[in-house]
């Protein structure tokens, strides 16, 4: 059976219809033949709803003691037996009293959804979690009951009941919501018409963003391109410019001027990367649209006006707002530019808008090259190929005389080596060099700087022409190759980085270390302090260099917040540099703060697990340990009275309970005295080789002989064990068994050898623990099931698997074939380092 559908009226406030919505629907439902069936509904004494419930199947609730005090809630089991075809669950974002399957009702109904069973709902906007903080600034009041926004956006139908706040005042005033003594307050407080207004537009909004979305997932799915003006959405081309705040601006005006407009500033980037804005300039401009409640988008394209049509249709945009050109009049010759073309490109369903600004015709500018250095020798050889490259070839073609063709060719080829060399500038002067030879020695009249022939004029404006074009394109293609391996390699630092951070794997001392040897430094430190006048303290360091006490002592500082700085000492890094290391800063301040987070979660749960011990010990002093010496002092007042003249069968019978009362209570403290031991760590075991068949038989003592069997074969080899301890772990575990073993039923005790491990299995035929239960019956004070109080204080097998894995074994449970519980203990059998060594006899008495 597939999963069940989900129908949630949503409500802005209290009082607005939904359940009467809901329960209306339920009489449509079952008119029409539907079996429906009223899971919880609460009316909340309004009259309308209650009358609505009747006629209605309603699944009897359950009733539930807290505190001392009863509860109604949906009875889940019963809805799930009763199996309707459409459940109505009231309140999804109500919170169950302990004691309920589940925390929450929403849980509830994901469980009725998961068994095939179609649920309608009803929850307030209020409810949501995300929006907790807005109603709170809106109504003062911290919803506490909420629901997850996921839950609701999942739903197959979402209905707003919605209605105007003046018509819930008056509807509130009438008694219809709440109960006259409870109206005045409600509306003088959270009913104002404030509130109700804006808690009205929020369930609006809400409502509006998932009709749009569902409209967003119809047009992908049905591959619809043309555009449907079902809201105003504003498209702003930016091109990094400083007009682009102006456009901006207008941009947010016209939405102003339609109901829910949206706002789309978007920034396209040619894939070559030859072409940029400023990272400034965009920085500000996304800080605005942001401001103004727009988004801002970057997107990759090569064709400009195509690139920003596709993604003004891609989010369904009805207008388009561009700047006009900033190019020059001549400049038009290369095209009629982006916001002609987009224009012209548009269609009828887009509405493109230029606007004027300050930049029109001013010009782009020249970009200002601002590619990675070549490096000093490289400039040195660059400069060397581009001045010396000519005159040392001149003096050899004015011999060979190739002819002015191949000596233009040749000149050229020292300019290209120039340009790869050194970059743009020594090409730029081994072409005028170049074109300046060419002219005095190899251009009729010769030994003159004119030209006679108007061909070698041409052939000379070509080369100069040539020469320079080759030099700019292979000096870009030389930058940008420099900076595409910088890159490469930024990226696979950040990405390394960034898996570290997702795996939580780097330690504080290990990020360092990989700072210092990514940029090749001496020492790095992170410098901590706790206000702007305390010392600094360093947090952590790696490498070999002097320490440094303060930011401004090291060769390289980075900032990592107000009161955390990254100091570096070896050399100054240059400014690109920066960028990468910014990274490596960040996650040192994340990886110092998961630290302490770790050791506080730590410390928390080692005080939280020793406040759960003494609560149990307390809790052990106040019965299990009160319990015997009650026995023990009213056996003793009866021997001791005058007044009863007690036989010597009474005598005998007093005596014995005295002495079991005694016996309880030294094994009692004896168990925590040995779970202390274990918590503070300070069991030493006395390792030595001894067979099982010396230590099985006196944990036995105490126990009868027809509760228990030994079986332990001869043939098994030496374990190396403290023998105390393991009679001690042996000794609890066949006493627990025992204790839950039926009348008649005895319990096992063998031994098998296991590779280089032997194992002590303990079997009986209890009621066994299931599987998610056999963990936990090893924690201290755990008792499994409905033992009595005199069953003891749950420690023996905490104390027997402290002892076990002190000793370098462990202790397992395991179901027994055929009912009960099997408790597996293992050790390791005697081999070469196991050797026993001498204890003193007072050793000996402190590991028992």
């Amino acid at each position: 059976m597939g999963r069940g559908r989900l129908r949630i009226y949503l409500g802005a406030a209290p009082g607005v219809g939904k359940t009467y919505a809901m329960l209306s629907e339920a009489h449509r439902r079952v008119e029409r033949g539907t079996d429906c069936a009223v899971a919880f509904v609460e009316h909340h004494g309004r009259p309308r709803t209650e009358v609505m419930l009747r006629g209605l199947e309603q699944v009897p609730r359950r009733t539930v003691e807290y505190r001392g005090t009863l509860f109604e809630e949906m009875d889940l089991d019963a809805v799930l037996a009763r199996r309707p075809r459409v459940a109505l669950v009231d309140e999804l974002a109500h919170t169950n009293v302990p004691g309920v399957r589940n925390a929450k009702r929403w849980q509830d109904v994901e469980e009725l959804l998961a068994a095939g069973i179609d649920v309608v709902s009803t929850v307030n906007i209020q409810h949501l979690e995300s929006l907790g903080d807005v109603v709170e600034s809106i109504t003062g009041v911290r919803q506490r009951e909420t629901v997850p926004d996921e839950v609701v956006r999942r739903a197959d139908q979402i209905e707003l009941v919605d209605m105007d706040p003046e018509a819930l005042r008056r509807r509130m005033a009438h008694g219809n919501v709440y109960q006259p003594d409870k109206v005045d307050a409600a509306l003088s407080n959270y009913f104002r018409p404030g509130n109700l207004t804006a808690l009205r537009e929020l369930a609006l909004l809400w409502v509006a963003d998932r009709v749009d979305a569902y409209l967003k997932q119809y047009r992908s799915d049905h591959r619809v391109s043309r555009i449907w003006g079902s809201r105003e959405r504003i498209v702003v081309g930016l091109t990094g410019g400083p007009e682009g705040r102006t456009l901006i601006r207008r941009a947010a005006r016209l939405a102003e001027k339609g109901a829910g407009g949206e706002v789309l500033a978007v920034y396209i980037a040619r894939s070559d990367g030859l072409t940029s804005a400023s990272p400034k300039e965009l920085a500000v401009q996304r800080t605005l649209v942001e401001d103004l409640g727009g988004t801002f988008h970057h997107v990759v394209g090569d064709d400009i006006p195509a690139a920003l049509l596709d993604f003004a249709r891609g989010v369904n945009a009805t207008q388009i707002v561009l700047g006009s050109s900033r190019r020059k009049t001549w400049q038009y010759v290369f095209g009629p530019g982006v916001g002609a073309t987009v224009a012209r490109e548009s269609g009828p369903d887009l509405d493109v808008h230029i606007v004027t600004h300050e930049e029109v015709a001013k010009g782009r500018g020249l970009p200002v090259a601002r590619g990675a250095r070549l490096g000093r020798w490289r400039l040195l050889w660059g400069w060397l190929a581009g001045i010396g490259g000519p005159l040392l070839l001149t003096p050899v073609l004015d011999s060979v005389h190739l002819g002015l063709a191949n000596d233009v060719l040749l000149y050229l080829a020292l300019t290209v080596a120039a340009a790869l060399l050194g970059g743009l500038y020594p090409a730029l002067a081994s072409a005028a060099v170049g074109s300046l030879l060419l002219n005095w020695f190899f251009t009729p009249p010769v030994s003159r700087i004119t030209i006679s022939d108007p061909k070698n004029i041409l052939a000379l404006a070509i080369f100069v022409g040539v020469a320079v074009s080759v030099a700019s394109v292979v000096d870009l293609a030389a930058r940008r190759t420099h900076q595409a391996a910088r890159l490469r390699a930024e990226s696979e630092i950040l990405s390394f980085l960034a898996g570290d951070v997702l795996r939580g794997e780097t330690s504080l001392e290990a990020l360092l270390e990989r700072v210092r040897e990514t940029f090749g430094l001496e020492s790095a430190a992170l410098l901590e302090r706790e206000s702007d006048v305390a010392p600094w303290t360093c947090a952590g360091r790696a490498g070999q260099g002097p320490p440094v006490e303060r930011p401004e002592d090291a060769d390289v500082d980075m900032p990592v917040g107000d009161h955390m700085a990254l100091a570096l000492t070896g050399r100054v890094l240059p400014a690109e540099d920066r960028r990468v290391l910014a990274a490596f800063a960040a996650q040192a301040a994340v990886v110092l703060d998961r630290r302490r987070l770790r050791e506080e979660a730590d410390q928390a749960r080692t005080l939280a697990e020793g406040n759960r011990i003494r609560t149990a010990l307390l809790a052990a002093v106040s019965h299990d340990l009160r319990t015997p010496l009650a026995g023990i002092k009213a056996a003793v007042s009866s021997l001791r009275s005058d007044d009863v003249a007690w036989s010597e069968e009474d005598q005998a019978e007093l005596l014995e309970g005295i002495e079991e009362g005694a016996d309880r209570l030294d094994h009692l403290v004896g168990n925590l005295l040995d779970m202390s031991r274990l918590q503070t760590g300070t069991v030493t075991p006395l390792i030595r080789e001894i067979d099982l068949d010396e230590v099985v038989p006196m944990a036995l003592v105490g126990v009868a002989e027809a509760d228990v069997e030994a079986d332990i074969p001869e043939t098994l080899p030496m374990v190396a064990v403290d023998p105390g301890l393991l009679e001690r772990s042996v000794a609890n575990l066949v006493e627990n068994a025992v204790k839950y073993s039926p009348p008649g039923a005895g319990v096992l005790v063998a031994a098998s050898a296991l590779g280089d491990r032997v194992e002590v299995r303990i079997v009986d035929r209890g009621p066994g623990v299931p599987d998610e239960a056999k963990d936990r019956i090893f924690e201290p004070f755990q008792r499994y099931g409905d033992a009595p109080r005199g069953a003891g204080v749950g420690l023996g097998l905490a104390v027997a698997r402290g002892f076990a894995e002190a000793m370098g074994g462990t202790l397992d449970a395991e179901d027994t074939p055929g009912g009960g519980l099997t408790m597996v203990l293992t050790v390791r059998a005697a081999g070469p380092a196991a050797r026993p060594r001498s204890a003193s006899p007072a050793e000996r008495q402190a590991a028992r």
